[in-house]
């Protein structure tokens, strides 16, 4: 069997990448319980949205097809429904949107502890599961590269939780210091003392 060559035209550019993924991840976000049903196991990227209400004094786009619900975060995976299951949904370790949203929801009393870093403790990192479930909506599109458009997407959509890769005119000073008191808020103990 002969496998037919590639056209350099067949391959399809980092800007046409680029605006397919902005046309999917500006479609209708939906509820997490539906995301998880439908996420596939390929690389991609993935949006965040929720209501202005949720965190008003952040800006964010409106979603074109959902006027009421904004961007807040953008991310990439290797795997979409391993990164948002596993992880986005279920350990702040290893999440920088949960340890995110977690610093900003101080007022929810979400608390912490040291293992090699800091992380909820398993109540809250349950009970913050529920409130993604309650206000967060997703988008995705899967690409066999994600690294190589989403700094593109970041610089184009100033998504507010994101700090890497956001111009610095962008750049949320809120969101900065709630990242810095959620990493602030358990420690390693102190070694024991010698006399």
């Amino acid at each position: 069997m002969t496998i037919p060559e590639r056209r350099p035209d067949d391959v399809p550019t980092d800007e046409a990448r680029v605006d397919d993924a902005l046309w999917l991840l500006s479609g209708v976000p939906v509820e997490l319980n539906v995301a998880v049903k439908r996420l596939g196991r390929g690389s991609g990227v993935y949006a965040w949205w929720a209501a202005p209400s949720v965190f008003p004094d952040l800006p964010g786009l409106p979603n074109e097809n959902v006027p009421s619900l904004r961007l807040l975060y953008l991310g990439r995976a290797t795997s979409l429904r391993g990164r948002i299951l596993r992880n986005h949904l279920r350990r702040s370790g290893s999440s920088t949107l949960r340890r995110t949203l977690a610093g900003l929801l101080v007022s929810e009393g979400f608390r912490t502890t040291w293992t090699d870093r800091v992380v909820l403790v398993p109540e809250d990192e349950a009970r913050l599961t529920a409130w993604m479930h309650t206000h967060l909506r997703l988008t995705w599109a899967e690409d066999a590269e994600p690294a190589t458009i989403e700094a593109e997407l970041v610089r184009r959509l100033h998504p507010p939780l994101n700090v890497h890769g956001i111009d610095p005119e962008h750049l949320q000073a809120a969101v900065v210091a709630a990242k810095n008191s959620y990493n602030a808020s358990s420690r390693p103990a102190d070694p024991p003392r010698t006399s």
